[in-house]
């Protein structure tokens, strides 16, 4: 199936029953596999006139404790960013899914990695951070949905699915997990229409400072508790690693293939792909390059997450970037030599 498919049968499988969305390519293939699948599940499934409609939709049914979920591409992702805020604000559990296209502006439907910096740093106002998971196959597609369910009900929080493009298009094979048949109750803050709810409140406003410091306190105190036990990460042949090269989503797989090659030629590179960009695995990478003599990020972007790797390894090895944006995807030949021509340079600097 596509990957966009797994991101639905996912959902289906953690216990999701509500989708609300608008379609958009390149993820539209997941209103349109939600809208056979979750009415004939017993769900409900209903395109909003608009991404703004949609996400405040979510927000109704999350208050109501139902697992819900949207999805939409790049310009869509812009339009929800104040009912996430919102939600964020609220702390609602819900799972938000970003299949990435060319861009700024309405850009092209090809895949890119370019809206790193609005769902790992916050699109939306306020002081807020949300979990963002990023799959790199569609077997994760769709065990990174289910994860991502758990992950918002754990913690009361919306949680980013973040994927390109070609993720969302391409076809694998999937193995479907056995479905969640335990959810959490909700009933001690969620709006069921209920007796026992009836006291309970969902909102986002504050109207005293010292009441919203408060809150924002409170949620920076459950983001230190979420960057501290949900950090997600892999390794590819870093043990002896001279240069280390990370990577996300159909990035990671390109680079994997470059690991390969660059050992056959003699050059020992080794992989680290953040899994949850955020938190950012700032310990493993720091781990995994210390000793090296390199690390290079590639990004189908002009570059963001390089700037948290930067943060994250500056001090222990300089930092190359390598990046292709417009809706062109690196090639393994292509970064090979980019890594050659700055070794070579690295070397030189260093003889002179």
């Amino acid at each position: 199936m596509k990957g966009n498919e797994a991101i639905v049968h996912g959902a289906l499988l953690a216990g999701a029953r509500s989708f609300f969305g608008y379609p958009i390519t390149p993820a539209s293939e997941i209103a349109h596999t939600a809208a056979a699948l979750f009415p004939a599940t017993g769900g409900v499934f209903l395109q909003a006139e608009s991404e703004v409609a949609a996400i405040n939709m979510v927000y109704g049914a999350a208050s109501s404790g139902v697992r819900c979920i949207t999805a939409s591409s790049s310009p869509g992702m812009s339009l929800k960013q104040e009912g996430i805020s919102y939600s964020a604000g609220s702390e609602l559990p819900m799972v938000i899914v970003d299949i990435m296209r060319g861009g700024p502006g309405l850009g092209n439907i090809a895949p890119e990695q370019g809206d790193y910096f609005q769902m790992v740093k916050g699109g939306g106002h306020g002081c807020y951070k949300m979990p963002v998971l990023a799959p790199n196959s569609v077997q994760e597609m769709c065990d990174l949905t289910m994860t991502s369910f758990d992950i918002a009900d754990r913690y009361r929080t919306p949680v980013i699915v973040l994927a390109d493009g070609l993720v969302g298009q391409m076809k694998e094979p999937v193995y479907l997990p056995k479905p969640v048949t335990d959810l959490p109750d909700k009933t001690n803050w969620s709006v069921q229409g209920t007796p026992e709810t009836r006291q309970n409140l969902v909102c986002s406003i504050y109207l005293k400072p010292d009441e919203l410091e408060a809150h924002i306190e409170h949620l920076e105190q459950k983001a230190a508790t979420i960057a501290e036990r949900e950090t997600r990460w892999e390794e590819y042949r870093t043990d002896d690693a001279e240069i280390v090269l990370v990577g996300y989503g159909i990035v990671s797989r390109i680079l994997k293939g470059v690991v390969d090659a660059g050992r056959e030629q003699g050059i020992k590179l080794g992989l680290v792909r953040p899994i949850t960009l955020w938190p950012f695995p700032v310990d493993a990478l720091r781990a995994a390059v210390e000793g090296s003599d390199a690390c290079m990020v590639v990004e189908m972007s002009t570059g963001q997450m390089v700037e948290d790797v930067r943060l994250s390894v500056g001090d222990l090895a300089p930092v190359w970037f390598y990046g292709r944006a417009g809706g062109n995807v690196p090639a393994e030949e292509d970064i090979l030599e980019e890594i050659v021509v700055n070794r070579a340079k690295a070397t030189g600097e260093a003889k002179s």
